[in-house]
This record gives C-alpha cells, sequence and structure tokens, in this order.
C-alpha cells in the first residue's frame, strides 16, 4: 500500500489527470470546430447533406470519404493548435530562461555534444561524488 501511496503522490500522475481532462476539453472544442464549420463546407463541395454522406463515385463504386477528411481536417486543427499554442511558447520560454541563465542563446556546439564528451563528463562527476562520500 505504501508503494501505491508513493505513485499517486508523484507529480507526472497528478499532472498527466490534468492533462486528460484538458485533452478532452479541448477535443470538445474541435470536434464542435470541425462539425460546425468544417463538415459543412465540405459537404456543399460534394454536395452532400453532411460530410458522412460526401462520397466519391468511381465507376459503379461509391467511396464514403467524407468521414476520412472530417478526421485530417480534426488532426491538421489538433496538431495545429498544440504547436503554435504549446511547443512553440515553450520552446520560446526555454530559449529566455537558457539566455537568463548563461546570458547568451544556446549555441549549435552546446546543443550537439559528442556521446564521447557527455560520458566523460559523466564519468568524471561519479568520480568527484565518489571522492566526497569516501572522506
Amino acid at each position: 500500500m505504501k508503494g501505491f501511496k508513493e505513485f499517486i503522490a508523484r507529480g507526472n500522475v497528478i499532472e498527466l489527470a490534468v492533462a486528460v481532462i484538458i485533452g478532452a476539453a479541448f477535443t470538445a472544442i474541435v470536434n464542435a470546430l470541425v462539425d460546425g464549420i468544417f463538415n459543412p463546407i465540405i459537404a456543399a463541395i460534394f454536395n452532400a447533406d453532411e460530410i458522412a454522406a460526401a462520397t466519391w463515385q468511381i465507376g459503379s463504386v461509391s467511396l464514403g470519404i467524407g468521414s476520412v477528411i472530417a478526421a485530417a481536417i480534426n488532426f491538421i486543427l489538433i496538431a495545429a493548435v498544440v504547436y503554435f499554442c504549446i511547443v512553440l511558447p515553450m520552446n520560446k520560454l526555454n530559449e529566455q530562461l537558457y539566455v537568463r541563465k548563461h546570458g547568451h542563446k544556446p549555441d549549435e556546439e552546446e546543443a550537439t555534444a559528442s556521446e564521447t564528451d557527455l560520458l566523460t563528463e559523466i564519468r568524471d562527476l561519479l568520480a568527484a561524488q565518489q571522492k566526497d562520500a569516501s572522506r
């Protein structure tokens, strides 16, 4: 039971729950946008009463492409909102925090440290910790 309490008390579990709730609310907004604006426009283009009824006739075969188009529009809208409202602002914020901490923008050389350099740094840190622990 103690392990379960620790698991629930971790911040990332709470953050995940909040993300799911916000995601569900955001999905409702995007679905309303797609159903209320984009679907009627696409249905009008295909001369259909609703987007689900939009079809493409190839000979004797009728392809129901309306729901596929609606799903693609939904995906593009969600991806655009996530990028422009979450990813881009977070990247800008991280860059500003880096500038405040280091006094300059991140250099490409710093961002692309080699694996050998990182392993050497880790080795040196571990050696320093062992040295401090043995004192």
